[in-house]
């Protein structure tokens, strides 16, 4: 049996190799992974599918070998393209949750390293801190007011404390205070979450506000399909008697309308774009935030570690003894009373800091020239942080003596400290002057032994007031830069603080935060009415002092105002507010485990610039996935409209497309609008626009009347090159070959004329994009072979066409298309 001290050594490598052996990695089975053949099932059944199998098996009830042997290979080639975009997608996601993995303290080999909590195995030396959530389940080894919250598996709301007697601890808890050191007993599926089959890493996929609109114009798109195809089967058969053959033409009319590319494009470019945020040290837990990235009005944001550096050193320190400030920290200038003030801000400190501020205090006292040995003294009694105005008290102990020292927010000490009020009011003016400079101030005191057992409440020691800590922590050098490039974006940014107001409101004006002298306590917040509140939320842009019922009473009154509200957060206290915003972000560096698992964003490197990208990048992702639409609505229009016109309007030839047409052109028509566009830059005045609605539909107005009516004279092109092969003489095969080669040549026209709706073709020809031209040379090679290759030509029932004839198709296309160059440029758009 091993003893405690040699436990606390932790695995050696071999150890760790032969656990993992044994027992396995540390990992919760995924069962929400589908396999490929699960996807392709699911494939077929959509409606597209069931359309190409259904005029599939009429080919060959009719005879037509070849043209059912096409469709079986279109069904192939169509369902292959959806399995590679479903691939896609999953594997994005399946990335974003591998890098959303918390990571976790072991000791091996005697040294404390963070590894990925997957790689955990039976045996290991887990240490456990505030804010962490805990990774396998294990056995208390050594701990510091240690509490538990047990609720994700006893369902109990209240933390649990826990020590070397109640020393079970479990996956999937949230350590909500104090430290401790756990010897991992299981791991993966043999935790007792895993026996539960919980998963809090599973990425659900929910329906969003514009998933909804997509959701019902698709419906309606296959109502009217339906409509449409028992209108020509009828029509059809009433024409000609046939009954099969009608319900040929009927298929073909139901495919062109079915819009089965929008679906895809969303889901691709929402579960894309999440991926290459990655890039930018953006993590996003759900592939939807990228939705609602490019809407936000309103970010909050912390001021310690997003705002500054959060690299804090003591730059001041008040001795209220001497009533003298100290910015020389030289111990051999240092009064006994000023190094007592140090003394005992760093007994009341974590024994084993992690927080900046509390390393910087560590690290004065050991510059000192303080002779004291901390290790001969053992905390006896200790008061975690907590109130209004937070405090936090250690009660340390040797032979000798013992030491209480208290340390936190000055209003607070100076409350308890028993002053009178002349002396209150000279120590408050310090703390303004202090502050002023953008200090954040610590007070200090410190109280005589008394007899156990000690009071329940810190605040009732007979505290004698020992003066004050300044810790300067200096704005990120980029900061101003990136809060002036939200404003110019329409974002207001607001910062949320728990630091002194004199101090927020400095730190505010330095970096450029409008209307920095207005503020908030969250105090205030807390005592007033709820039309108080949103009257003066969002006019006040710097909120002190806030405690975490503050924090998300502010976040409720924004949203409820009508802003899409952003938020960093990364201590324990900001889940709440957190999972209240439309965008959470947490921290990645500095973020406990569960502001990051209430969070929808993870700033990796905690730098808030890739936060302005990840905004653009939203955008971006917005604008193409609207172009995306707007082209598959403009081309969906004439291809409906060449398979009905002519019947309706009793043309010579009024079967020009069949089924065979119609999927060839959604082969065409897919990748052009999943992957072409995804792939499209950001445009260059995306960001001095104002963010949309999140409730706004899709598109307004004057985007679909464009859409469409870009669609109608597209059609008016296409029965135009009818109309003249028909008066043309020429016969039925020839004008179905430049009908075909005109809405070809249109959809290329259409695409280079869609990648944006302001700047015309001058400017976009200049946008790097080499998957455009990829595409758009496939297309013409593909028709090129249907033209000349003879095989293709008698599935497509085409005949040979003449190079004037070819040129007399596109530039019919070209004038179908290019007018809405001169809309941009006379109405609003950009020529460069």
């Amino acid at each position: 049996m091993k003893d405690r001290d040699e436990i606390l050594k932790g695995l050696t490598d071999s150890e760790v190799a032969e656990s993992r052996n044994k027992y396995g990695q540390n990992i919760l089975e995924n069962k929400s992974r589908r396999k490929s053949l699960e996807i392709f099932t699911d494939i077929l059944k959509e409606p597209m599918m069931i359309l190409l199998m259904a005029a599939c098996s009429l080919y060959f009830i009719l005879g037509d070998i070849t043209e059912g042997v096409i469709m079986l290979f279109a069904i192939f080639a169509v369902a292959g393209i959806s399995i590679i975009q479903e691939v896609r997608s999953e594997n994005a996601i399946n990335e974003l949750k591998k890098l959303s993995e918390p990571l976790t303290n072991v000791i091996r080999n005697n040294k404390v390293v963070s590894i990925p909590s997957h790689e955990l195995v039976v045996n290991d030396i887990m240490i456990i801190e505030e804010g962490q959530k805990i990774s396998a389940d294990g056995e208390i080894v050594l701990s510091n007011d240690l509490t538990i919250d047990e609720s994700i598996l006893t369902g109990e709301s209240f933390p649990v404390s826990k020590d070397q007697e109640n020393n079970k601890t479990f996956s999937g808890t949230n350590v909500t205070a104090g430290w401790g050191y756990v010897e991992v007993k299981s791991t993966g599926m043999n935790t007792e979450i895993g026996k539960l089959g919980k998963s809090l890493e599973q990425i659900k996929k929910e329906r969003t506000p514009l998933q909804h609109q997509i959701d019902r114009f698709v419906k309606l798109m296959a109502i009217a399909g339906v409509i449409a195809f028992m209108f020509v089967w009828i029509f059809n058969y009433i024409d000609s008697g046939d009954i099969l053959h009608s319900l040929m033409h009927g298929l073909t009319l139901a495919m062109a309308i079915l819009p089965e590319e929008i679906p895809v494009a969303l889901s691709t470019f929402m579960a894309l774009g999440a991926y290459h945020l990655i890039k930018n040290n953006i993590i996003t837990k759900q592939p939807h935030t990228v939705e609602v990235l490019g809407s936000a009005t309103v970010i909050c944001v912390d001021k310690t570690g997003t705002i500054t550096e959060n690299r804090m050193e003591v730059s001041e320190l008040y001795d209220f003894t001497e009533l003298k400030i100290y910015d020389n920290f030289d111990h051999r200038f240092l009064s006994e009373t000023c190094k007592e003030v140090i003394d005992y801000g760093m007994w009341a400190s974590e024994p084993l800091p992690f927080d900046p501020m509390e390393k910087a205090l560590r690290k004065l006292f050991e510059n000192s020239g303080n002779q004291l040995q901390t290790s001969e003294y053992e905390m006896i009694k200790e008061y975690p942080l907590s109130g209004k105005l937070p405090m936090m008290t250690h009660i340390y102990s040797n032979s000798n003596e013992t030491i209480i020292a208290c340390k936190g927010a000055p209003e607070g000490i100076l409350r308890i400290s028993g002053l009178s009020n002349e002396q209150t009011e000279e120590v408050s003016l310090i703390i303004k002057k202090m502050a002023s400079k953008g200090l954040r101030i610590l007070g200090v005191a410190k109280a005589d032994h008394v007899k156990m057992p000690y009071p329940e409440d810190q605040t009732e020691f007979d505290w004698k007031f020992l003066g004050l800590i300044g810790l300067n922590d200096p704005p990120k050098s980029n900061i101003s830069e990136v809060i002036n490039y939200f404003h110019e974006s329409g974002i207001e940014v607001k910062m949320i603080t728990g630091d002194y107001p004199v101090t927020a409101v400095s730190i505010a004006s330095k970096v450029g935060i409008r209307n920095p002298e207005k503020f908030l306590t969250g105090e205030q917040i807390i005592g007033m009415s709820h039309d108080e509140l949103l009257n003066n939320v969002k006019e006040i842009n710097v909120y002190s002092r806030m405690l975490p019922e503050a924090k998300l009473m502010v976040v409720n009154a924004l949203k409820e105002k009508g802003e899409i509200v952003a938020m960093t957060g990364d201590g324990v206290n900001d889940g709440p507010a957190l999972k209240a915003s439309h965008i959470g972000i947490a921290m990645g560096e500095k973020g406990t485990a569960i502001a990051k698992q209430a969070a929808s964003l993870i700033i990796v490197n905690d730098d808030l610039s890739n936060m302005v990208t990840a905004v653009s990048f939203g955008r971006k992702i917005y604008s193409n996935l609207k172009k995306a639409i707007q082209y598959i609505i403009s081309i969906h229009i004439p291809l409906i409209s060449i398979v009905t016109l002519p019947l309706i309007l009793g043309f010579k030839y009024q079967n020009i497309f069949s089924p065979v047409h119609v999927i060839f052109l959604e082969l065409v028509m897919g990748p052009t609008c999943s992957i072409v566009y995804e792939n499209e830059p950001i445009e260059k005045d995306i960001m001095k626009q104002k963010p949309r609605k999140l409730t706004a539909n899709f598109f307004n107005l004057k985007e679909l009347t464009l859409s469409i009516f870009q669609g109608l004279v597209i059609t008016a092109g296409l029965i135009y090159v009818l109309n003249y092969a028909i008066e043309s003489s020429l016969s039925e095969n020839t004008a179905r070959t430049l009908v075909f080669t005109t809405i070809i040549c249109s959809n290329i026209f259409l695409t280079l004329t869609g990648r944006s709706k302001v700047f015309t073709i001058f400017t976009t020809i200049r946008y790097k994009n080499n998957l455009l031209y990829i595409i758009i040379f496939v297309t013409f090679l593909i028709l090129f072979l249907s033209l000349t290759f003879t095989p293709f030509m008698n599935v497509f029932e085409f005949e040979p066409i003449s190079l004037v004839q070819f040129f007399y198709c596109l530039t019919v296309a070209f004038i179908s298309v290019i007018w809405v160059e001169f809309y941009k440029l006379f109405f609003g758009g950009k020529v460069f």
